[in-house]
This record gives C-alpha cells, sequence and structure tokens, in this order.
C-alpha cells in the first residue's frame, strides 16, 4: 500500500513504471542507493532495516512480475527476472541443490553479504536478574536460558519426560545429564522449535529431538521448582515443565508471551531495560565460541545450529580489545608496549 500510494504522489502508471523507478522508491525507504531521490517520503518515519527491505523487494517483484504476466508492463517484468549462478550456500539450503544452474535474483533486494550483531546482555545482567525475578520457576527460567542457551519456544515447549537429568540416561544418546527438545505441534501453551528433529518415545523414554547437555545450576533449580508449592502435584494432565502460578489457569502450561513479559519485568526492575529471551542464546554462543578458541563445530553442536556457516557469520568476529589482536596492530605500527 505505501507504495501504491507513492505512485499515486507520483503521478506513475503501472505500464509507466520503470526499474529506476522502483530503485528510486527503494532508496526513499531506506536502501543504499546513488541517485536523486527526489522529494521526502515518509517523513518522520525510520527507514527500513535490512530484512524489511528484502520483504519489500520480493513483494514489489512479485507485483509487477504477475502485472507482466497479465500484459502490463512486459519490460519491466523481463529486466525484474533476473537469475544468477548459485552459490554453495544456495546448494545446500535447496532441495535438489546440487544440480541446479541458476538461482532467481532480484536487483532491487539489498547486495552483498550482511553481518548481523547479536545484541547480547549486559554484563553481569543474570545475576542481577536473579536477585529480582519473583519465583522459582522465573529463577529456573533465567537458569536455563543463560545456561542452556535454549529458544524460549524450546524452553516452553519442554516436557518432563524430555528431562534426562542423571548420568548414564535409559536413552542411550548422552552419558551425562541433558535434555531432548521435541517438536510437538499441538502443545497446550503453543510453544513450538525452530529446528525439528525427528524423536520418538520407546518404553516411556524420549530418544532423538535435539540433545543439549545441562549444567549443574540447571539441574539445581529444577528440583528447587519441582519440589516447591509452585508446581502442581498432577500437572493438570498436560505434563509440562513450566506452569502458570497465578489466575483462574494456576497449573496450566505457561505461554512463551508470559515468559517474555516476566523478563521484561524483571530487567526493569533490574535496571537493564527490556530483557528478551533471545539475548540469552546469543550471550551463551558467543561465550562457548570464545571457550572453546572459536571452534564452529562445538559452538554448532553446543547451541543446536543449524550449520556452522551461522555461527560463523553471525558470531565469529575478531575481539578488537584482543591481546594478539593488539601485537598484530602494533607490529604493523611499528609501536611498542
Amino acid at each position: 500500500m505505501d507504495h501504491l500510494r507513492w505512485l499515486e504522489r507520483e503521478c506513475l502508471e503501472f505500464d509507466a513504471v520503470t526499474l529506476r523507478d522502483l530503485e528510486r522508491y527503494m532508496g526513499i525507504v531506506g536502501a543504499q542507493v546513488a541517485m536523486p531521490l527526489g522529494e521526502p517520503w515518509r517523513v518522520g518515519k525510520r527507514p527500513y532495516g535490512r530484512a524489511a527491505l528484502g520483504t519489500a523487494a520480493a513483494c514489489l517483484k512479485g507485483f509487477y512480475m504477475h502485472q507482466a504476466v497479465l500484459g502490463v508492463n512486459s519490460e519491466l517484468g523481463g529486466k525484474l527476472s533476473k537469475a544468477r549462478l548459485p552459490t554453495k550456500m544456495d546448494r545446500s539450503r535447496s532441495f535438489l541443490g546440487h544440480v541446479k544452474t541458476e538461482m532467481s535474483s532480484n536487483p532491487l533486494a539489498p547486495q552483498g553479504r550482511h553481518r548481523r550483531h547479536p545484541k547480547m546482555l549486559p554484563d553481569g545482567a543474570r545475576e542481577r536478574l536473579l536477585t529480582t525475578v519473583n519465583s522459582l520457576r522465573d529463577a529456573l527460567t533465567v537458569t536455563w536460558l543463560a545456561d542452556g542457551g535454549l529458544r524460549v519456544g524450546e524452553l516452553c515447549g519442554l516436557h518432563l519426560v524430555d528431562l534426562h537429568l542423571r548420568d548414564g540416561a535409559g536413552c542411550g544418546e548422552c552419558r551425562t545429564p541433558h535434555v531432548h527438545v521435541c517438536h510437538r505441534p499441538g502443545n497446550p501453551n503453543g510453544a513450538e522449535v525452530k529446528t525439528k528433529h525427528p524423536w520418538r518415545i520407546e518404553d516411556g523414554t524420549v530418544t532423538g529431538g535435539l540433545i543439549k547437555r545441562v549444567s549443574s545450576a540447571m539441574i539445581h533449580t529444577y528440583f528447587e521448582y519441582m519440589t516447591s508449592d509452585e508446581y502442581p502435584r498432577t500437572a493438570g494432565g498436560h505434563g509440562m515443565l513450566l506452569v502458570q502460578l497465578h489466575g483462574k489457569n494456576r497449573g496450566q502450561p505457561w505461554a512463551t508471551v508470559g515468559a517474555r513479559r516476566m523478563l521484561g519485568r524483571a530487567g526493569q526492575r533490574a535496571g537493564l531495560g527490556t530483557v528478551k529471551p533471545h539475548a540469552f542464546r546469543h550471550s551463551f554462543t558467543n561465550a562457548v565460541l570464545d571457550a572453546s578458541g572459536g571452534d564452529l563445530l562445538i559452538t554448532r553442536d553446543a547451541g543446536g545450529w543449524a550449520s556452522t556457516a551461522v555461527v560463523d557469520e553471525i558470531y565469529s568476529h575478531v575481539d578488537v580489545h584482543d591481546a594478539a589482536f593488539d601485537s598484530a596492530l602494533r607490529t604493523v605500527w611499528g609501536e611498542s608496549r
């Protein structure tokens, strides 16, 4: 709708729009384009981020390609229907990618590799949060997000049967205490996992799923929570780990929105601002990468990432305060400390 309003202001009909007009529109909403942009548009609003620009580019291409099929502005449709050679990443992500010879390309989309910078927790955030939370369930949530690197959907979707918190568990898939993160689309709280690994229950024991090891602190907070009055003895028949503590739905599964709101309030009380659950995952992954000496395989498996390429792109960057980094620069500069 924003683009259609812009066309009306520019007095452009669909059959008169050119690729340069579309590039100019993308520049007005936030893309980096080297051309005059004309009169301001969306005054007082923030420019689109990279993800929003990619979505807008896809929408514009789809709209004008459809117009070309209808016989309107076929020239523009031809300029938008570009193709490129597939990269190694394209082949690995595509079904039968090894036989692909070309990939669709969008001339309006942001170009170049984009290194995302994850928003991590401030130093000491975990300790400050644990002093401000109001229940054992909330303390478990903070500890499991911090030590497990779990996504909030994975944490809220855990069932008691998924927890193998002792050495030599019956599943035989991990010798140390661990949990099985399993995809269950029918969870009563709507929590779902992102990576859907196959799993099954054999003789009452869960096998498969995404296996993640747990720390001693995670086990400690689990037993504190489960042996308190917070967890109902009957578990309401649902068998899930995290439950609501107040109101008419007390004892029912705790939804992800509840966890997000709890962390937001706790962060405000602790003077940390709004704390988001995914910041724990970013901090966990970065800490594992540093502790393993930059080993991408260890970091991938510890965090449950899909590939080492994701870890490398987001987290694998040099620390400008590192002694080796500082020494290399001073050597090049001919300086000494």
